[in-house]
């Protein structure tokens, strides 16, 4: 079953990258007490995702924090170093947390994984946008197969 909102968000570790390498968020960390939109893309570096997806919540991170979100983090079935790797190629900054999800294990968590073996892919997550407020799921944005709509920043922007 898909989280919806009202839910509460699962918990769950991330990967992000530190100053001394690899290293961990726990949702508890991510999530306690802010309010956060978690955008999550199928790959790093694919054309969606990098072109627009990402861009979108980097290009516009002064205005959705604006509204009072304390962080943006976009979350991917890619491991810790290449999501590392995608910030920096798109120049990320301090704007939006890249966070590895190198299992798909919270993409399963959320009921929101993806089938893209047929693609050469294996399991990823989903494209899709939560906002979360100390914990809770408020909106949720999931595409539909092959989509680019609900889950872009100006739409999240729409719904804070």
């Amino acid at each position: 079953m898909s989280i919806k909102a009202g839910d509460k968000m699962p918990d769950g570790v991330l990967g992000v990258m530190t100053e001394s390498g690899p290293g961990a968020i726990s949702t508890d960390e991510l999530f306690a007490g802010k309010k956060v939109v978690l955008v999550s893309v199928p790959g790093a570096f694919t054309p969606t995702c990098s072109m627009n997806h990402l861009p979108g919540f980097v290009e516009r991170a002064a205005e959705i924090n604006a509204k009072g979100v304390d962080t943006v983090a976009c979350m991917a079935v890619n491991d810790v170093f290449v999501m590392h790797a995608w910030g920096k190629d798109r120049g990320v900054g301090d704007n939006v947390m890249m966070l590895a999800d190198g299992n798909g294990e919270y993409a399963r968590a959320l009921g929101l994984e993806m089938d893209g073996t047929k693609f050469g892919m294996g399991m990823r997550g989903q494209r899709f946008a939560i906002v979360v407020d100390d914990g809770k799921a408020t909106h949720v944005a999931v595409e539909a197969p092959g989509k680019f709509e609900v889950s872009k920043a100006e739409a999240i922007i729409a719904a804070l």
